[in-house]
């Protein structure tokens, strides 16, 4: 789409702000002990697991005629899977006409549980996969993780009830399995792989091993753009997390739009409202709800998603000439709890290497 026309549609979107994907932390439990986690979640409850019918409360707050057609609920962790009371969740939302989807590191996920979701009603499900075995293995902290998300993977893939896809992970240990990677999803019939990269929070902060450099991000960029023009049964594409420049519409479906807050939203484990769960938490949380309305919240604050002006004032932002495209990047790379302040910008390190 013609920039200036993609513009004057994401301005409608902010301005229309229907929400239509919410986002439960449903629990910090985790049965893995990733590399990467910005959660820092583990086995042991860090915050108990938040009450279905506190969630629900909550979900009922908006109403049934402000909700679109293609409204979901996305399950988020921790691991969700590690919840008992999955089928009650998902009978919970189907009765209230809603879809519904889980985000999962597939450890749990073989025939009996896929087919104990399903009749729950589950529409879609992400499986992560950042490696092959010894690079995923070591990624999750767990030996046999790679074989069991490879199992989960199969499942999904081939069960024509269910939306799924495989997001990865790319960092500098697993940047040069990519291609094979690419090979063995293929062979196990995804429609759909996403790739994005490592933001430095949680546990990543202190693992350089996590990031890539300019060079590699260009090369990730390269590698994309030539999967997509090949073709074939799997879209291989990048997340929406950065704006590219030149790259924005050769390596994924729409030009970049930080939807988070505008039609993203997320109740975290301790009831805060917030966007996307990856986002400063402590910064931009905008209510909770064990204190407020959560439609009412979602309709009358999240002003620092919808209006960028404070980023535009920070550097790089306040000089870069893409500003009008960019809208300072993805939320998700704004920290810092007095004056936030940028974590990356894909923009930038792709111009260090030469693009303009």
């Amino acid at each position: 789409m013609n920039p200036f026309l993609y513009r004057l549609f994401r301005d409608n979107e902010i301005r229309v702000h229907e929400l239509s994907y919410l986002f439960w932390e449903c629990t910090t439990r985790c049965n893995l002990h990733c590399r990467h986690c910005g959660s820092d979640c583990g086995m042991a409850k860090r915050e108990q697991d938040m009450p279905l019918e506190d969630f629900l409360a909550a979900l009922d707050t908006i109403p049934a005629g402000k909700r679109p057609k293609d409204f979901v609920v996305v399950l988020t962790g921790g691991e969700p899977l590690l919840r008992p009371d999955l089928d009650a969740a998902g009978r919970a939302f189907r009765e209230r006409g809603l879809n519904w989807g889980l985000v999962s590191n597939g450890w749990f996920y073989d025939e009996a549980m896929q087919e104990r979701l399903l009749r729950a009603g589950l529409d879609a499900l992400t499986i992560s996969l950042d490696g092959l075995q010894e690079s995923h293995d070591w990624m999750r902290g767990r030996p046999g993780s790679y074989e069991r998300a490879l199992r989960a993977i199969g499942l999904c893939s081939q069960e024509p009830r269910l939306t799924s896809d495989v997001v990865t992970c790319v960092n500098r240990r697993n940047f040069s399995e990519l291609p094979e990677i690419h090979r063995v999803l293929e062979g196990l019939g995804v429609k759909q792989w996403r790739l994005f990269t490592i933001i430095p929070i949680g546990r990543a902060v202190q693992d350089p091993d996590m990031r890539l450099d300019p060079g590699q991000l260009r090369a990730l960029m390269e590698f994309i753009a030539s999967k997509r023009k090949e073709g074939g049964p799997m879209k291989v594409t990048f997340s929406c997390e950065d704006f590219l420049g030149p790259y924005e519409e050769k390596v994924r479906d729409n030009r970049f739009f930080c939807r988070a807050g505008v039609n993203i939203a997320s109740v975290l484990i301790d009831g805060r409202i917030c966007a996307c769960p990856n986002i400063d938490r402590d910064r931009f949380s905008q209510g909770n709800i064990y204190e407020d309305n959560l439609y009412e919240v979602w309709e009358h604050r999240f002003q620092p998603f919808r209006c960028h002006d404070w980023a535009r004032r920070s550097d790089p932002c306040k000089s870069c000439r893409q500003w009008k495209n960019c809208l300072g990047g993805g939320m998700h790379n704004w920290h810092g709890s007095d004056a936030p302040y940028l974590l990356q910008c894909h923009y930038a390190q792709l111009s260090r290497d030469g693009l303009r």
